[in-house]
């Protein structure tokens, strides 16, 4: 059996990973499973107040050896697209907005690494002080994320899939910001998606796609699930309950 677990968008609230992670380390302690990969879903950093703290918590996981992954959020890239320029333009914003606007966040995030007052000064000193501020191995970090994986009969992505193109001709940018002709797509797409990226109250499954993405940009839970083949598990205190369509 295909067992994996999945936590959504995290944005810089690092009590509320390791919260999740504890719930998942009580279902590995009553299942005896140790060995199962837990996939982050992205969006590690931007509007929370802790981005560097959630960076630095995974990677010193995935160093120790937890059996971790995490996928690239559109959050995740803006911010280290900023770092290497930030005039060069994101495809998934609208024009006018950058990642400094409030309604981004990436102020936030650079806060947390020692930059204060971001969306208020100009952008060349930011730019600099950034630069300096970051650590190389978070931004190759961030870099180097895949943008989905498959596990069994499921795909798991950041904001969705470009439904009718094959997974290995998909393209990064829907990948990490897709919304139009996803959200409202019926089909079966030959596995379930497990996604974030759209902010809910609470994880909803649509049958041919599960959103775990509770909000907790906006002072929502984080929340993690457990997948068991097609099967979908969010996990309380109490244990598991079930999420179905």
């Amino acid at each position: 059996m295909t067992r994996t677990y999945a936590i959504g968008d995290i944005h810089g609230h690092i009590a509320l990973l390791e919260y999740v992670h504890s719930l998942i380390a009580a279902d590995r302690a009553r299942t005896g499973d140790h060995d199962s990969p837990v996939i982050h879903l992205g969006d590690l950093v931007d509007r929370g107040p802790d981005c560097r703290a959630v960076v630095q918590f995974l990677i010193d996981g995935m160093a120790a050896g937890q059996p971790w992954q995490v996928i690239k959020g559109n959050h995740d890239r803006m911010f280290t697209r900023f770092l290497r320029d930030p005039k060069e333009p994101e495809p998934g914003l609208k024009p006018g907005l950058s990642w400094l606007h409030p309604r981004l966040g990436g102020a936030a995030t650079l806060s947390s690494y020692g930059v204060k007052n971001a969306a208020d000064r100009p952008i060349a000193p930011v730019h600099a002080e950034a630069v300096a501020a970051v650590p190389q191995a978070h931004i190759d970090f961030i870099d180097s994320r895949p943008v989905w994986l498959q596990r069994g009969e499921v795909v798991y992505v950041h904001a969705g899939i470009r439904p009718g193109v094959p997974m290995n001709q998909q393209a990064e940018t829907d990948l990490v910001w897709i919304r139009d002709g996803w959200l409202d797509d019926p089909r079966d797409h030959g596995f379930l998606v497990v996604h974030g990226h759209t902010a809910l109250d609470h994880a909803t499954h649509y049958g041919n796609r599960v959103n775990i993405d509770s909000s907790a940009a906006y002072g929502g839970p984080l929340t993690a699930v457990v997948v068991e083949r097609r099967d979908v598990f969010v996990l309380t205190e109490a244990g598991r309950v079930p999420l179905r369509p």
